[in-house]
Protein backbone atom coordinates (compact mmCIF):
# COMPACT_ATOMS: atom_id res chain seq x y z
CA UNK A 1 0.00 0.00 0.00
CA UNK A 2 1.28 3.14 -0.87
CA UNK A 3 -1.24 5.03 1.51
CA UNK A 4 -3.77 6.99 -1.63
CA UNK A 5 -6.37 4.48 -0.14
CA UNK A 6 -8.81 2.35 -1.81
CA UNK A 7 -12.32 2.43 -2.08
CA UNK A 8 -12.89 -1.57 -1.07
CA UNK A 9 -14.77 -1.88 -3.93
CA UNK A 10 -12.60 -3.85 -6.06
CA UNK A 11 -13.03 -7.06 -6.12
CA UNK A 12 -10.83 -10.64 -7.18
CA UNK A 13 -7.63 -8.70 -7.52
CA UNK A 14 -5.60 -11.37 -6.77
CA UNK A 15 -7.58 -13.45 -9.29
CA UNK A 16 -7.61 -11.03 -11.76
CA UNK A 17 -3.72 -10.92 -11.94
CA UNK A 18 -3.70 -14.75 -12.16
CA UNK A 19 -6.45 -14.81 -14.95
CA UNK A 20 -4.13 -12.70 -16.78
CA UNK A 21 -0.84 -14.34 -16.40
CA UNK A 22 -2.72 -17.79 -17.76
CA UNK A 23 -4.25 -15.63 -21.13
CA UNK A 24 -1.38 -14.15 -21.90
CA UNK A 25 1.75 -15.85 -20.34
CA UNK A 26 1.15 -19.36 -20.19
CA UNK A 27 2.28 -21.89 -23.13
CA UNK A 28 2.01 -25.34 -23.85
CA UNK A 29 -0.93 -27.68 -24.39
CA UNK A 30 -2.78 -26.14 -21.80
CA UNK A 31 -3.27 -22.74 -24.38
CA UNK A 32 -6.17 -22.59 -26.91
CA UNK A 33 -5.79 -23.10 -30.08
CA UNK A 34 -5.71 -19.74 -32.59
CA UNK A 35 -9.50 -20.70 -33.63
CA UNK A 36 -10.91 -21.23 -30.53
CA UNK A 37 -9.20 -17.94 -29.04
CA UNK A 38 -10.70 -16.26 -32.02
CA UNK A 39 -14.47 -17.72 -31.20
CA UNK A 40 -13.80 -17.04 -27.91
CA UNK A 41 -13.12 -13.21 -28.78
CA UNK A 42 -15.96 -13.03 -31.20
CA UNK A 43 -18.19 -13.96 -28.36
CA UNK A 44 -16.69 -12.23 -26.16
CA UNK A 45 -17.17 -9.04 -28.21
CA UNK A 46 -21.36 -10.11 -28.89
CA UNK A 47 -21.59 -10.44 -25.12
CA UNK A 48 -20.28 -6.81 -24.41
CA UNK A 49 -22.35 -5.48 -27.31
CA UNK A 50 -25.16 -7.37 -25.87
CA UNK A 51 -24.51 -5.66 -22.14
CA UNK A 52 -24.34 -2.77 -23.55
CA UNK A 53 -27.67 -2.52 -25.14
CA UNK A 54 -29.24 -4.18 -22.13
CA UNK A 55 -28.06 -1.36 -20.10
CA UNK A 56 -28.86 1.17 -22.55
CA UNK A 57 -32.66 -0.10 -22.69
CA UNK A 58 -32.45 0.12 -18.60
CA UNK A 59 -31.92 2.73 -18.83
CA UNK A 60 -34.76 3.93 -21.09
CA UNK A 61 -36.80 1.61 -19.22
CA UNK A 62 -36.25 4.15 -16.70
CA UNK A 63 -38.39 6.59 -17.91
CA UNK A 64 -41.42 4.91 -17.46
CA UNK A 65 -40.80 5.28 -13.57
CA UNK A 66 -39.28 8.84 -13.64
CA UNK A 67 -40.66 10.31 -17.06
CA UNK A 68 -38.03 12.77 -18.04
CA UNK A 69 -40.86 15.92 -18.09
CA UNK A 70 -40.84 15.49 -14.61
CA UNK A 71 -37.69 17.30 -13.60
CA UNK A 72 -39.03 20.49 -14.12
CA UNK A 73 -40.99 19.85 -11.17
CA UNK A 74 -40.11 21.90 -7.84
CA UNK A 75 -41.62 20.97 -5.14
CA UNK A 76 -41.06 22.84 -1.84
CA UNK A 77 -41.98 21.55 1.56
CA UNK A 78 -43.36 23.34 4.27
CA UNK A 79 -40.69 22.91 6.52
CA UNK A 80 -38.40 24.26 4.32
CA UNK A 81 -35.71 26.92 6.39
CA UNK A 82 -35.82 30.66 5.49
CA UNK A 83 -32.51 31.84 3.50
CA UNK A 84 -31.08 33.68 6.98
CA UNK A 85 -31.71 29.94 9.06
CA UNK A 86 -30.02 27.98 5.92
CA UNK A 87 -27.50 30.31 6.96
CA UNK A 88 -26.95 30.70 10.36
CA UNK A 89 -27.26 26.46 9.90
CA UNK A 90 -24.54 26.55 7.52
CA UNK A 91 -22.32 28.38 9.56
CA UNK A 92 -22.35 26.39 12.57
CA UNK A 93 -18.42 25.13 13.34
CA UNK A 94 -17.10 27.70 11.45
CA UNK A 95 -14.47 30.65 12.59
CA UNK A 96 -17.01 33.01 14.31
CA UNK A 97 -15.05 35.74 13.34
CA UNK A 98 -15.62 35.23 9.74
CA UNK A 99 -18.95 33.87 9.21
CA UNK A 100 -19.72 38.15 8.59
CA UNK A 101 -17.11 37.86 5.80
CA UNK A 102 -18.87 34.94 4.40
CA UNK A 103 -22.34 36.19 5.14
CA UNK A 104 -21.03 39.55 2.92
CA UNK A 105 -19.64 37.36 -0.08
CA UNK A 106 -22.96 35.76 0.09
CA UNK A 107 -24.92 38.79 0.20
CA UNK A 108 -23.15 40.32 -2.97
CA UNK A 109 -25.80 38.38 -5.48
CA UNK A 110 -28.05 35.49 -6.06
CA UNK A 111 -25.33 33.58 -7.74
CA UNK A 112 -22.85 34.12 -4.61
CA UNK A 113 -25.98 33.33 -2.81
CA UNK A 114 -26.47 30.16 -4.54
CA UNK A 115 -22.35 29.50 -4.52
CA UNK A 116 -23.01 29.30 -0.61
CA UNK A 117 -25.76 27.70 -0.02
CA UNK A 118 -25.45 24.06 -1.30
CA UNK A 119 -26.92 22.23 1.67
CA UNK A 120 -30.22 24.49 1.40
CA UNK A 121 -30.49 23.66 -2.71
CA UNK A 122 -29.95 19.78 -1.56
CA UNK A 123 -32.58 20.10 1.00
CA UNK A 124 -34.97 21.38 -2.30
CA UNK A 125 -33.52 18.47 -4.51
CA UNK A 126 -34.04 15.78 -2.03
CA UNK A 127 -37.65 16.39 -3.40
CA UNK A 128 -36.85 16.33 -6.88
CA UNK A 129 -37.72 13.06 -9.26
CA UNK A 130 -34.71 11.08 -9.19
CA UNK A 131 -33.88 7.65 -11.41
CA UNK A 132 -31.84 6.22 -9.00
CA UNK A 133 -28.66 5.94 -11.00
CA UNK A 134 -25.93 6.86 -8.67
CA UNK A 135 -22.49 8.85 -9.38
CA UNK A 136 -19.79 9.99 -7.70
CA UNK A 137 -20.99 13.82 -7.81
CA UNK A 138 -19.60 16.69 -7.21
CA UNK A 139 -21.86 18.24 -5.10
CA UNK A 140 -21.26 22.05 -5.24
CA UNK A 141 -21.11 21.42 -9.33
CA UNK A 142 -21.86 25.61 -10.23
CA UNK A 143 -20.56 27.08 -13.09
CA UNK A 144 -17.81 29.05 -11.05
CA UNK A 145 -16.52 25.57 -9.79
CA UNK A 146 -14.72 24.99 -12.93
CA UNK A 147 -11.23 26.08 -13.69
CA UNK A 148 -7.95 25.24 -15.44
CA UNK A 149 -4.95 24.24 -13.58
CA UNK A 150 -1.64 22.65 -13.95
CA UNK A 151 -0.85 19.25 -14.41
CA UNK A 152 2.32 17.05 -13.02
CA UNK A 153 3.51 18.74 -16.39
CA UNK A 154 2.48 22.44 -15.75
CA UNK A 155 0.51 22.02 -18.65
CA UNK A 156 -2.99 23.89 -18.30
CA UNK A 157 -5.64 21.54 -18.15
CA UNK A 158 -9.37 22.03 -17.95
CA UNK A 159 -12.55 20.30 -15.54
CA UNK A 160 -14.25 20.51 -12.35
CA UNK A 161 -11.81 21.88 -9.35
CA UNK A 162 -14.12 22.00 -6.02
CA UNK A 163 -14.99 18.47 -4.40
CA UNK A 164 -16.13 19.61 -0.64
CA UNK A 165 -19.23 18.25 -0.85
CA UNK A 166 -18.23 15.44 -3.06
CA UNK A 167 -20.55 12.53 -2.59
CA UNK A 168 -22.48 9.05 -4.26
CA UNK A 169 -25.85 11.03 -5.10
CA UNK A 170 -28.36 11.08 -7.57
CA UNK A 171 -26.09 12.43 -10.48
CA UNK A 172 -28.95 14.76 -11.73
CA UNK A 173 -28.81 16.78 -8.45
CA UNK A 174 -25.44 17.78 -10.18
CA UNK A 175 -26.88 18.65 -13.37
CA UNK A 176 -29.93 20.84 -12.07
CA UNK A 177 -27.13 22.56 -9.64
CA UNK A 178 -25.09 23.91 -12.36
CA UNK A 179 -27.96 24.78 -15.08
CA UNK A 180 -29.35 26.92 -12.42
CA UNK A 181 -25.67 28.59 -11.74
CA UNK A 182 -26.10 29.42 -15.28
CA UNK A 183 -29.73 31.06 -15.50
CA UNK A 184 -28.08 32.99 -12.05
CA UNK A 185 -24.93 34.12 -13.85
CA UNK A 186 -26.56 35.10 -16.74
CA UNK A 187 -28.58 37.37 -15.31
CA UNK A 188 -25.99 38.97 -13.37
CA UNK A 189 -23.96 39.30 -16.40
CA UNK A 190 -26.82 41.55 -17.92
CA UNK A 191 -27.91 38.78 -20.59
CA UNK A 192 -32.19 38.96 -21.21
CA UNK A 193 -33.90 35.73 -19.96
CA UNK A 194 -34.11 33.99 -23.21
CA UNK A 195 -30.23 33.45 -23.00
CA UNK A 196 -30.52 33.01 -19.33
CA UNK A 197 -33.06 29.91 -20.08
CA UNK A 198 -30.79 28.95 -23.58
CA UNK A 199 -27.69 29.16 -21.29
CA UNK A 200 -29.08 26.26 -18.67
CA UNK A 201 -30.58 24.27 -21.97
CA UNK A 202 -27.48 23.98 -23.82
CA UNK A 203 -25.93 23.23 -20.48
CA UNK A 204 -28.16 20.11 -20.22
CA UNK A 205 -27.76 19.59 -23.74
CA UNK A 206 -24.42 19.39 -23.99
CA UNK A 207 -24.47 16.74 -20.85
CA UNK A 208 -26.96 14.34 -22.59
CA UNK A 209 -24.71 14.34 -25.82
CA UNK A 210 -21.48 13.94 -24.26
CA UNK A 211 -22.66 10.89 -22.34
CA UNK A 212 -24.92 9.26 -25.38
CA UNK A 213 -20.94 9.81 -26.93
CA UNK A 214 -18.92 8.46 -24.34
CA UNK A 215 -21.41 5.13 -24.42
CA UNK A 216 -20.24 4.67 -27.49
CA UNK A 217 -17.09 4.46 -27.13
CA UNK A 218 -14.08 2.06 -25.89
CA UNK A 219 -14.23 2.57 -21.93
CA UNK A 220 -10.99 3.49 -21.74
CA UNK A 221 -11.10 5.95 -24.31
CA UNK A 222 -14.91 7.32 -22.05
CA UNK A 223 -12.52 8.04 -19.15
CA UNK A 224 -10.21 10.08 -21.05
CA UNK A 225 -12.54 11.83 -23.18
CA UNK A 226 -12.68 15.25 -25.09
CA UNK A 227 -8.86 16.34 -24.47
CA UNK A 228 -9.00 19.85 -23.87
CA UNK A 229 -7.66 20.75 -27.30
CA UNK A 230 -10.88 19.53 -28.57
CA UNK A 231 -13.28 21.05 -26.02
CA UNK A 232 -14.18 24.17 -27.80
CA UNK A 233 -15.14 22.31 -30.78
CA UNK A 234 -16.48 19.40 -29.15
CA UNK A 235 -18.97 22.14 -27.23
CA UNK A 236 -19.37 24.69 -30.46
CA UNK A 237 -17.90 27.13 -27.92
CA UNK A 238 -15.83 29.46 -30.00
CA UNK A 239 -17.01 32.40 -28.63
CA UNK A 240 -15.30 31.62 -25.43
CA UNK A 241 -11.95 31.38 -27.62
CA UNK A 242 -10.72 34.82 -26.33
CA UNK A 243 -11.58 34.72 -22.95
CA UNK A 244 -9.84 31.43 -22.33
CA UNK A 245 -7.05 32.13 -23.62
CA UNK A 246 -6.73 35.93 -21.21
CA UNK A 247 -7.84 32.71 -18.42
CA UNK A 248 -5.20 30.63 -19.45
CA UNK A 249 -2.60 33.65 -19.60
CA UNK A 250 -3.45 34.46 -15.98
CA UNK A 251 -3.11 31.51 -14.93
CA UNK A 252 -0.08 30.46 -15.80
CA UNK A 253 1.42 33.14 -13.84
CA UNK A 254 -0.79 31.91 -10.88
CA UNK A 255 1.72 29.72 -9.18
CA UNK A 256 3.55 29.39 -5.89
CA UNK A 257 6.73 31.51 -6.37
CA UNK A 258 4.07 34.53 -7.52
CA UNK A 259 1.95 34.03 -4.21
CA UNK A 260 5.09 33.70 -1.93
CA UNK A 261 6.77 37.07 -3.88
CA UNK A 262 3.84 38.78 -2.99
CA UNK A 263 3.27 37.21 0.98
CA UNK A 264 6.09 36.49 2.29
CA UNK A 265 9.16 38.90 3.33
CA UNK A 266 12.62 37.25 3.92
CA UNK A 267 14.27 36.75 7.56
CA UNK A 268 17.16 37.80 9.32
CA UNK A 269 18.60 34.08 8.55
CA UNK A 270 17.54 34.40 4.85
CA UNK A 271 14.30 32.75 5.10
CA UNK A 272 10.69 33.52 4.36
CA UNK A 273 7.91 34.25 5.91
CA UNK A 274 4.45 35.18 5.84
CA UNK A 275 3.10 39.12 5.95
CA UNK A 276 0.15 39.60 7.98
CA UNK A 277 -3.01 40.93 5.08
CA UNK A 278 -5.80 40.85 7.97
CA UNK A 279 -8.44 39.47 7.33
CA UNK A 280 -7.39 37.52 4.35
CA UNK A 281 -3.91 36.37 5.51
CA UNK A 282 -2.46 36.04 9.12
CA UNK A 283 0.29 34.46 10.60
CA UNK A 284 -0.29 32.14 13.31
CA UNK A 285 1.50 31.40 16.96
CA UNK A 286 3.95 29.13 16.97
CA UNK A 287 1.93 26.54 19.24
CA UNK A 288 -0.66 26.13 16.20
CA UNK A 289 1.94 26.51 13.36
CA UNK A 290 3.12 23.45 15.11
CA UNK A 291 0.07 21.65 14.83
CA UNK A 292 -0.32 21.97 11.29
CA UNK A 293 3.51 20.93 10.56
CA UNK A 294 3.02 18.28 12.65
CA UNK A 295 0.10 17.27 10.97
CA UNK A 296 2.22 17.03 7.54
CA UNK A 297 3.68 13.82 8.66
CA UNK A 298 0.63 11.88 8.82
CA UNK A 299 -0.39 13.52 4.92
CA UNK A 300 3.20 11.97 3.28
CA UNK A 301 1.22 8.56 4.24
CA UNK A 302 -1.69 9.52 1.74
CA UNK A 303 0.55 10.84 -1.08
CA UNK A 304 1.59 8.91 -3.60
CA UNK A 305 4.58 7.08 -3.10
CA UNK A 306 6.41 8.08 -6.09
CA UNK A 307 6.03 11.79 -4.72
CA UNK A 308 7.60 11.09 -1.59
CA UNK A 309 11.47 12.23 -2.82
CA UNK A 310 9.86 15.23 -4.37
CA UNK A 311 8.47 16.71 -1.46
CA UNK A 312 11.29 15.36 0.96
CA UNK A 313 13.60 17.95 -0.67
CA UNK A 314 11.44 20.69 0.39
CA UNK A 315 11.49 22.06 4.75
CA UNK A 316 8.64 23.96 6.13
CA UNK A 317 9.24 27.19 6.95
CA UNK A 318 5.95 29.20 7.91
CA UNK A 319 2.44 28.60 8.31
CA UNK A 320 -0.62 31.42 8.04
CA UNK A 321 -3.99 31.67 8.39
CA UNK A 322 -5.69 32.27 4.64
CA UNK A 323 -9.21 32.97 4.24
CA UNK A 324 -11.01 31.19 0.98
CA UNK A 325 -14.00 31.20 -0.96
CA UNK A 326 -17.30 31.96 -0.86
CA UNK A 327 -18.86 29.09 0.74
CA UNK A 328 -15.70 28.04 2.57
CA UNK A 329 -15.57 30.97 4.11
CA UNK A 330 -15.00 30.65 8.06
CA UNK A 331 -13.67 26.99 7.49
CA UNK A 332 -10.00 26.68 9.16
CA UNK A 333 -7.81 26.84 6.06
CA UNK A 334 -3.59 27.18 6.46
CA UNK A 335 -0.98 27.95 4.02
CA UNK A 336 2.25 26.15 4.72
CA UNK A 337 5.57 27.30 2.92
CA UNK A 338 7.87 25.51 1.84
CA UNK A 339 11.48 25.95 0.32
CA UNK A 340 13.71 24.09 -1.54
CA UNK A 341 17.36 23.99 -1.43
CA UNK A 342 17.53 27.32 -3.20
CA UNK A 343 15.37 29.02 -1.84
CA UNK A 344 12.29 28.58 -4.41
CA UNK A 345 8.66 27.93 -2.65
CA UNK A 346 6.11 25.45 -2.86
CA UNK A 347 3.05 26.54 -0.81
CA UNK A 348 0.31 24.26 -0.14
CA UNK A 349 -3.10 24.63 1.12
CA UNK A 350 -4.13 22.52 4.14
CA UNK A 351 -7.68 23.18 4.32
CA UNK A 352 -10.34 22.06 6.74
CA UNK A 353 -12.65 19.08 5.26
CA UNK A 354 -16.14 19.33 7.01
CA UNK A 355 -19.18 16.93 6.38
CA UNK A 356 -20.41 17.14 3.11
CA UNK A 357 -23.63 19.65 3.20
CA UNK A 358 -25.26 16.71 0.96
CA UNK A 359 -24.92 14.36 2.99
CA UNK A 360 -28.20 14.55 5.51
CA UNK A 361 -30.06 14.64 2.50
CA UNK A 362 -29.53 11.64 0.81
CA UNK A 363 -31.98 9.20 2.33
CA UNK A 364 -34.60 11.27 1.25
CA UNK A 365 -33.85 10.63 -3.07
CA UNK A 366 -33.03 7.04 -1.81
CA UNK A 367 -29.03 6.77 -1.26
CA UNK A 368 -27.75 5.62 1.68
CA UNK A 369 -25.22 8.01 4.16
CA UNK A 370 -21.69 6.93 3.65
CA UNK A 371 -20.09 4.98 6.44
CA UNK A 372 -17.93 7.54 8.20
CA UNK A 373 -14.52 8.57 7.19
CA UNK A 374 -11.93 10.83 7.32
CA UNK A 375 -13.77 13.78 5.72
CA UNK A 376 -10.15 14.57 3.76
CA UNK A 377 -9.87 11.57 2.30
CA UNK A 378 -13.65 11.82 1.19
CA UNK A 379 -12.80 14.89 -0.66
CA UNK A 380 -9.65 13.90 -2.21
CA UNK A 381 -10.84 10.49 -3.35
CA UNK A 382 -14.09 12.36 -4.80
CA UNK A 383 -11.76 14.12 -6.91
CA UNK A 384 -9.74 11.74 -8.16
CA UNK A 385 -12.74 9.54 -9.17
CA UNK A 386 -13.94 13.09 -11.08
CA UNK A 387 -11.06 14.35 -12.73
CA UNK A 388 -9.46 13.04 -15.58
CA UNK A 389 -6.00 14.59 -13.72
CA UNK A 390 -5.50 15.32 -10.55
CA UNK A 391 -3.23 17.63 -8.39
CA UNK A 392 -0.44 14.84 -7.86
CA UNK A 393 -0.06 16.04 -4.35
CA UNK A 394 -3.16 16.08 -3.12
CA UNK A 395 -3.49 14.24 0.76
CA UNK A 396 -5.11 14.81 3.57
CA UNK A 397 -4.57 14.45 7.44
CA UNK A 398 -5.65 16.01 10.96
CA UNK A 399 -4.88 19.29 12.81
CA UNK A 400 -5.92 18.62 16.48
CA UNK A 401 -8.86 16.03 15.79
CA UNK A 402 -10.25 17.95 12.83
CA UNK A 403 -10.04 16.41 9.52
CA UNK A 404 -7.90 18.60 6.63
CA UNK A 405 -7.59 18.10 2.96
CA UNK A 406 -3.99 18.76 1.30
CA UNK A 407 -3.28 20.28 -2.17
CA UNK A 408 -1.02 22.72 -3.67
CA UNK A 409 -1.72 26.23 -3.21
CA UNK A 410 -2.08 28.19 -6.61
CA UNK A 411 -1.91 25.31 -8.64
CA UNK A 412 -1.65 27.86 -11.93
CA UNK A 413 -5.03 28.22 -11.23
CA UNK A 414 -7.35 30.32 -13.35
CA UNK A 415 -11.12 29.98 -13.81
CA UNK A 416 -13.92 32.26 -15.76
CA UNK A 417 -15.96 34.48 -14.36
CA UNK A 418 -19.56 33.39 -15.61
CA UNK A 419 -21.53 36.35 -14.03
CA UNK A 420 -19.11 38.35 -16.19
CA UNK A 421 -19.69 36.66 -19.75
CA UNK A 422 -20.56 38.71 -22.18
CA UNK A 423 -24.52 37.66 -23.27
CA UNK A 424 -23.34 35.60 -26.05
CA UNK A 425 -21.15 33.76 -24.19
CA UNK A 426 -23.51 32.43 -21.93
CA UNK A 427 -24.79 29.16 -23.33
CA UNK A 428 -20.70 28.33 -25.00
CA UNK A 429 -19.83 28.24 -21.74
CA UNK A 430 -22.84 26.40 -20.54
CA UNK A 431 -21.87 23.94 -22.88
CA UNK A 432 -18.38 23.65 -22.28
CA UNK A 433 -19.17 23.01 -18.53
CA UNK A 434 -22.11 20.75 -19.34
CA UNK A 435 -19.70 18.63 -21.03
CA UNK A 436 -16.91 18.07 -18.34
CA UNK A 437 -19.74 17.30 -15.96
CA UNK A 438 -20.87 14.72 -17.99
CA UNK A 439 -17.17 13.34 -18.89
CA UNK A 440 -16.52 13.41 -14.38
CA UNK A 441 -19.66 11.61 -13.56
CA UNK A 442 -19.28 8.81 -16.65
CA UNK A 443 -16.10 7.93 -14.37
CA UNK A 444 -18.55 6.14 -11.95
CA UNK A 445 -21.95 6.12 -13.48
CA UNK A 446 -22.30 3.73 -16.62
CA UNK A 447 -22.91 6.33 -19.61
CA UNK A 448 -24.97 3.91 -21.46
CA UNK A 449 -27.08 3.74 -18.79
CA UNK A 450 -27.46 7.44 -18.17
CA UNK A 451 -27.31 8.02 -21.91
CA UNK A 452 -30.15 5.27 -22.44
CA UNK A 453 -32.39 7.38 -19.81
CA UNK A 454 -31.51 10.73 -21.44
CA UNK A 455 -32.12 10.16 -24.66
CA UNK A 456 -31.84 11.47 -28.25
CA UNK A 457 -34.64 14.19 -27.88
CA UNK A 458 -34.48 17.25 -26.21
CA UNK A 459 -37.24 16.29 -23.47
CA UNK A 460 -34.69 16.02 -20.72
CA UNK A 461 -32.95 19.17 -22.02
CA UNK A 462 -36.35 21.47 -21.72
CA UNK A 463 -37.36 20.06 -18.03
CA UNK A 464 -34.24 20.90 -16.63
CA UNK A 465 -34.38 24.42 -18.14
CA UNK A 466 -37.49 25.23 -16.47
CA UNK A 467 -36.42 23.65 -13.38
CA UNK A 468 -33.71 26.21 -13.78
CA UNK A 469 -35.52 29.28 -14.08
CA UNK A 470 -37.80 28.22 -11.57
CA UNK A 471 -35.03 26.96 -8.95
CA UNK A 472 -32.99 31.05 -10.02
CA UNK A 473 -36.43 33.00 -8.95
CA UNK A 474 -36.33 30.90 -5.47
CA UNK A 475 -32.84 31.87 -5.26
CA UNK A 476 -33.23 35.31 -5.72
CA UNK A 477 -36.28 35.31 -3.35
CA UNK A 478 -33.65 33.90 -0.69
CA UNK A 479 -30.87 35.94 -1.60
CA UNK A 480 -33.60 39.65 -1.15
CA UNK A 481 -34.37 37.78 2.58
CA UNK A 482 -30.63 37.61 3.54
CA UNK A 483 -30.05 41.52 1.82
CA UNK A 484 -33.01 42.37 4.02
CA UNK A 485 -31.67 40.55 7.29
CA UNK A 486 -28.13 42.69 6.91
CA UNK A 487 -29.72 45.52 6.55
CA UNK A 488 -31.59 44.85 9.32
CA UNK A 489 -29.24 43.62 11.80
CA UNK A 490 -30.62 39.90 12.30
CA UNK A 491 -27.60 38.88 10.88
CA UNK A 492 -24.01 40.27 10.43
CA UNK A 493 -22.48 40.81 6.94
CA UNK A 494 -19.19 42.85 6.16
CA UNK A 495 -19.48 43.61 2.49
CA UNK A 496 -16.63 43.65 0.51
CA UNK A 497 -14.36 41.99 1.55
Amino acid sequence: MNGTGGNGRIPDVEGFAKRAVRGGAESGPGRAASGEAESHTAESHKAASHKAESRKAEGKALRAKVPRGDHRRLPLDAGRPDAVRAVEESNRGRVASLTPIRVGRMAASPFSFLRGTAGLMAHDLAGTPVTGVAAQICGDAHAANFGLYGDARNRLVIDLNDFDETVVGPWEWDVKRLATSLVLAGREAGADEDTCRRGAFDTVGAYRRTMRLMAKMPAADAWNAIADEELVSHTDARDLLGTLERVSEKARKNTSARFAARSTEVTEDGGRRFVDAPPVLRRVGDAEAAAVATALGEYLGTVAEDRLPLLARYAIHDVAFRVVGTGSVGTRSYVVLLLDHRGEPLVLQVKEARASALTPYLPAAGFAIPEPVHEGRRVVLGQKRMQVVSDILLGWCTVDGLPYQVRQFRNRKGSVDPAALEAGQVDDYGRMTGALLARAHAHSADPELVAGYCGKNEEFDEAVADFAVTYADRTEADHAELVAAVRGGRIEGEMGV
